[in-house]
């Protein structure tokens, strides 16, 4: 049975031939306009980059592969007594992609075991860290100080050809992978358990072992955690984190200083950070308004006075979708299963209810609807992890199997260096106002 490495090496070629095939017929066909709005707002929209793992659909959601997130939690493969698929598998889908087995899924998993194992230097420069830093700074810092043993910056002091330089990255790629719950739960106990770390377990899935180290035991959480890596996994290649690993990587960066970069975009709180935000709005809402589950009407007051205030609704809107995000839609189903009468979750389900009409009255937002950042934190403090200065790091452990994936591809087809032009506005103005 091939290994994920040699099913690998057999799609190149073709993939290869395909995009070489595709710039030669048709390289000089128009596929977008680009409007004097768009360079002023963000580059929103602008298609201007190739990301084979998934694509997000304004109206759809993300589909990884063109597999829905519905379809994925169906039809990939799952731990013994979990209903959730192990994200594994969807590292396979977005390399290869194609759905893998239980026996694909297993191997995975049997190789980032074997590839886990964290330099003790690592740990000291983590130890050397206030404590008082931000989580998403020491685990940035943590992956830094792992490319001292990159396997690309290696082989290409050797002088590589460039047509191999996939083989190198996929090593990087999978034992950063491997790496990074041992780094996350390490940051973990450090920071808020008075530094006691738990050894990880032997022969089981990298979601199970993350959450034990983490020292959670219940097997909802273990689900949980599962669900988690899976719809966090990706969201095409535009995003900040994805965008910005991308980016680095096009300079030849390894896949640690691409992946660093990529989690200092994420620590933003208008994108990764944003689930620690929401959570900091629902207590401290929860607080001012007496506790408990607060009536629509004084939830909506409480919200329009955010706005009056110049805020945001921290987890609705979303910059590409036009729907509730239907990783927020699986996140509530959970919630429905296991949860239903959780009083953080019941407000959250309240919140859904009252924000959107309140945002589409003041006509100026395109999204009302919440995202994925609007549920996944309650889910958390639910099962006892109450640190929300935490959960991005969650968050970036699980992008790595997206932003790896899309790393590995763009070595494998020989993508360039990134470098997009620019303008100024006297020149716009001049341009537009003869």
């Amino acid at each position: 049975m091939k290994n994920l490495k040699q099913k690998f090496e057999d799609k190149i070629h073709d993939s290869r031939s395909r995009v070489s095939n595709l710039v030669h017929d048709y390289g000089d066909k128009i596929i977008g306009e680009i409007s004097l709005r768009q360079i002023f707002s963000g580059m929103r929209g602008m298609l201007s980059m190739v990301t084979e793992t998934s694509k997000l659909d304004p109206n759809e959601g993300i589909r990884f592969r063109g597999y829905s997130i519905p379809e994925i939690q169906d039809l990939l493969p799952r731990a013994n007594n979990s209903n959730q698929p192990l994200p594994e598998g969807m590292f396979y889908l977005m390399l290869i992609g194609e759905l893998p087995n239980e026996k694909d899924v297993a191997l995975i998993s049997k190789e980032l075991e074997a590839r886990s194992s964290v330099p003790d230097y690592v740990y000291s420069v983590i130890n050397n860290l206030p404590k008082e830093m931000h989580p998403m700074t020491q685990f940035s810092i943590a992956i830094l100080s792992l490319r001292n043993n990159s396997e690309f910056s290696k082989a290409y002091q050797k002088g590589i050809g460039k047509k191999d330089y996939w083989d190198s990255t996929f090593e990087d790629a999978l034992n950063l992978i491997a790496k990074l719950p041992y780094i996350a739960s390490y940051i973990y106990r450090r920071n808020y358990h008075n530094e006691d770390y738990i050894k990880p377990l032997k022969n089981v899935d990298w979601s199970e072992n993350f959450a034990h180290m983490l020292g959670f035991s219940n097997s909802e959480f273990k689900d949980l955690i599962r669900l988690y890596m899976t719809i966090h996994s990706d969201h095409e290649g535009g995003n900040v984190s994805a965008h910005t690993s991308h980016l680095v990587g096009s300079a030849l960066s390894d896949a640690y200083l691409s992946f660093s970069a990529g989690m200092n975009g994420l620590a933003g709180p208008l994108h990764g950070l944003a689930n620690q935000e929401v959570v900091k709005w629902l207590l401290q809402m929860q607080k001012e308004l007496g506790g408990g589950l607060p009536e629509r009407e004084k939830i909506a007051e409480y919200v329009q006075n955010t706005l009056d205030s110049g805020k945001v609704i921290p987890g609705f809107g979303h910059a590409v979708l036009r729907k509730t995000d239907p990783r927020y839609t699986a996140q509530r189903e959970f919630a429905l299963k296991y949860l239903p009468d959780d009083e953080l979750f019941l407000l959250v389900s309240r919140v859904f209810e009252v924000v959107p009409p309140i945002l589409e009255a003041t006509g100026k937002v395109k999204n009302p609807w919440p995202n994925v950042d609007a549920h996944s934190g309650i889910l958390l403090l639910k099962y006892g992890m109450r640190e929300y200065d935490f959960f991005t790091v969650l968050f970036g452990v699980s992008r790595s199997l997206g932003i790896m994936s899309q790393l590995i591809w763009s070595r494998a087809l020989g993508m360039p260096i990134e470098r997009p032009g620019s303008t100024t506005t006297d020149i716009l103005l001049k341009k537009f106002s003869n």
